[in-house]
C-alpha cells in the first residue's frame, strides 16, 4: 500500500533546493513558469502560463530522470469547475505532461504526484500582479 500525502497551499513560491527538478520549458515556447510546488525528496510540479494564448500548462518534473519509472501525474482545472479538468498520469522516467488549459483571468486548481506523494494548489494564479510588478500568477 502507497501512503499518500495530500500538500495545499495559496500561490507562493518556494525557491527548490540544489539537485531538484527545475522547469526546463518543458510546456514550449512562451510559457513562463509562474509558480511550483515542491514534492519532497522526489520532485516538483510546475504552472507555466504563456500571456500571448492565456493558456497555463502543468509538469510534474522527477528529481532524476535515471532509474526505474514511477507513477508521476500531473493535473489542472478551472478553480472548482471539474469539467475543465486535464491531467496525465502514468508510469515515467522524468516528468508527466504538459497538460494545457485555457483560463486567461480564471484562478486554477492545479497539481500533481509522484509516486503516491499527492501535492496540490487550489484557487491560486489568478491573473494579478504582486507589489513587486512580477507575475504573481494566472
Amino acid at each position: 500500500m502507497t501512503a499518500t500525502a495530500l500538500v495545499a497551499g495559496v500561490g507562493t513560491s518556494v525557491a527548490a533546493p540544489a539537485g531538484a527538478a527545475a522547469y526546463n520549458q518543458e510546456c514550449g515556447t512562451g510559457y513562463k513558469q509562474v509558480n511550483q510546488i515542491p514534492i519532497p525528496d522526489r520532485g516538483a510540479v510546475f504552472l507555466a502560463y504563456n500571456a500571448a494564448t492565456g493558456k497555463n500548462c502543468v509538469v510534474t518534473k522527477r528529481n532524476s530522470s535515471t532509474g526505474s519509472p514511477l507513477w508521476v501525474g500531473s493535473w489542472i482545472q478551472r478553480n472548482a469547475d471539474l469539467k475543465s479538468k486535464q491531467e496525465q498520469y502514468g508510469f515515467f522516467t522524468s516528468y508527466s505532461g504538459p497538460v494545457y488549459l485555457d483560463a486567461k483571468g480564471k484562478c486554477v486548481d492545479w497539481g500533481g504526484e509522484i509516486d503516491g506523494y499527492v501535492v496540490a494548489r487550489y484557487k491560486t494564479n489568478c491573473g494579478t500582479l504582486s507589489a513587486l510588478g512580477t507575475e504573481h500568477g494566472r
